[in-house]
């Protein structure tokens, strides 16, 4: 509920009303649940509320964990009808990215080039439009057409499962963890780097390198982590996964490195740098299966010279929870 109110600010006044009928299905869910117990039907609430999708021309859209849902402007009401959702105007997401960027978007010619945004509460805005290119590069995206917030959630301790089966005391298991997009290996991953930072009665806590490349671990906004990583994490925020490696391990001496979305090839070479130099590795990874992980470019050859020692495959369940199974370093199921 609080981060959903956190968004307010980003929103011009008419579409404010969002906010207010989503908060308020908390009150109903369970009146939905009853009716919907025989016919089937998505009950949702803040709490699985996963994207808000602004797209100029068509209905605003709510993506929950079950489901998605369109916003009925007229009744105040979440319908599952398309025709009866409130139209995305131009102006609306002109209006959003004036308010997301604090009325002076040049100051965001960075992030606006990466397609996103970071904002207040850790709110990651996706971005699309007409891109402008200059020598090849991408200068700029403007008109902006789309907008996809993806509502920012701390699920703290959600990686109880999976750390006892990656950590020996004071020893961290190199990690990969892999998944499809959106079914939430980095909020996992999140998760481990706090715990792993903070430490129990019965294991210390670690100092913790993390490399922010797209500002979702920490989601740093004006230079200040918006979520908990733990007492003894550093990150580099918006710095390229390869050059964030080698800054981290030559001037913090961190027993852990975590990133995010590991995938070129100089992403790799980084990491086999950073394992030769006596560190313990956790990233994330495009993947569903052992299987698939063998068809990478490069990683093949981590799988064969057991450089990783745990991989923790995540699966969505029709139900919207998530499943976890973990591989050892020879490609067998532990858990």
């Amino acid at each position: 509920m609080k981060q959903i109110q956190a968004l307010r600010n980003i929103f011009p006044l008419h579409l404010q009303k969002l906010l207010e009928t989503v908060t308020a299905m908390d009150v109903s869910v369970q009146k939905e649940q009853r009716l919907g117990a025989e016919r089937g039907t998505m009950a949702v609430s803040a709490e699985n509320l996963e994207e808000i999708r602004m797209r100029a021309g068509s209905p605003l859209l709510l993506s929950y964990s079950r489901g998605e849902r369109f916003w009925d402007a007229v009744s105040g009401t979440l319908t599952a009808h398309l025709e009866a959702g409130y139209r995305v105007s131009s102006t609306d997401i002109q209006e959003v990215v004036t308010r997301m960027s604090n009325y002076s978007l040049y100051a965001f010619e960075e992030e606006v080039r990466s397609g996103f945004l970071t904002i207040a509460g850790g709110h990651r805005v996706g971005i699309a439009g007409r891109v402008v290119c200059e020598a090849g590069k991408v200068r700029t995206i403007r008109p902006i057409a789309s907008l996809n917030i993806r509502i920012a959630k701390e699920k703290k301790g959600c990686a109880d499962a999976i750390l006892p089966q990656i950590r020996r005391r004071s020893v961290i298991c190199n990690t990969l963890i892999c998944s499809a997009p959106g079914i939430g290996k980095t909020t996992l991953l999140r998760d481990c780097i706090r715990q792993l930072s903070q430490g129990t009665k019965e294991q210390p806590g670690l100092k913790v390198g993390v490399v922010d490349e797209r500002s979702e671990l920490a989601s740093c906004y004006m230079g200040q982590p918006q979520n908990d990583l733990g007492p003894r994490t550093d990150v580099l925020d918006g710095c390229p996964k390869p050059e964030g490696m080698h800054l981290l391990l030559r001037s913090m001496s961190p027993q852990v490195l975590a990133v995010d979305e590991l995938g070129s090839r100089a992403d790799y070479e980084a990491v086999e740098y950073a394992l030769h130099c006596g560190c313990c590795l956790i990233g994330t990874m495009h993947g569903e299966s052992m299987e698939e992980l063998q068809k990478k470019p490069y990683l093949s050859r981590w799988l064969n010279e057991g450089f990783f020692e745990r991989y923790v495959f995540l699966q969505k369940q029709a139900d919207g929870r998530r499943s976890v199974q973990i591989y050892n370093e020879r490609q067998q199921l532990i858990c």
